[in-house]
């Protein structure tokens, strides 16, 4: 992985003005992201837009977990300079996960869609990911509700929402307590039911909050 600083501030920079200039955008609770040493970020999935808009409103830089399919042509050199991390779905992807781990090893921000793809984005299931990266890394979990970009940028061919309300809420960091050899399956699944629960919990506060 090529991380350019440069590149990611250029492209943050822009990207946030363009992002708030198409869509009405409300961030809240960032002072919940801890400025500096390792943070994995976990958000639902429901928009085509949910992962470019935590990469561009996060207070902190993010290297991103992305499906591999949108690494192609002159997006994989992109991507690469920005610090995402492709991820080859259907299966666990060791790679991707070793590569996350030394994100977090290095002190950086690690962000992640536990769905695991785009569908409802209630955290009705979230893959085992997480909970192995954040046993594994000690690395706490900072909870992320993405709510109105399916509606703002609708699937299919139809073009986007011009000023429709987005908002991205960051919740307090989630303690991960369960018992048991870090790499065990049994203790794995267990950390991602305690996550997933508190990632519901978190996104039902969003909502309410924004009603």
């Amino acid at each position: 992985m090529t991380t350019r600083p440069l590149v990611v501030a250029g492209c943050r920079a822009v990207g946030n003005r363009m992002a708030r200039t198409l869509f009405s955008v409300t961030v809240s609770g960032a002072e919940n992201v801890p400025a500096d040493g390792p943070v994995l970020l976990a958000g639902n999935h429901s928009g085509f837009v949910d992962g470019p808009l935590v990469f561009l409103l996060a207070p902190r830089p993010a290297a991103l977990l992305a499906k591999a399919e949108i690494f192609l042509g002159p997006f994989s050199a992109l991507f690469d300079a920005l610090g995402q991390i492709p991820v080859h779905r259907g299966a666990p992807d060791r790679s991707a996960l070793k590569r996350g781990l030394a994100v977090l090893a290095a002190g950086g921000a690690l962000g992640v869609f536990p769905e695991g793809t785009r569908g409802s984005g209630e955290f009705d299931e979230i893959t085992d990911g997480l909970a192995y990266l954040a046993l594994r890394s000690g690395a706490p979990v900072v909870p992320i509700a993405v709510l109105g970009t399916s509606a703002a940028w609708p699937r299919g061919n139809r073009p986007p929402r011009f000023r429709a309300p987005v908002r991205v809420v960051f919740g307090p960091p989630v303690p991960v307590s369960v018992e048991g050899d870090p790499r065990a399956r049994r203790t794995v699944s267990a950390a991602a039911e305690q996550l997933r629960l508190a990632l519901v919990d978190h996104l039902q506060t969003a909502r309410r909050e924004a009603a």
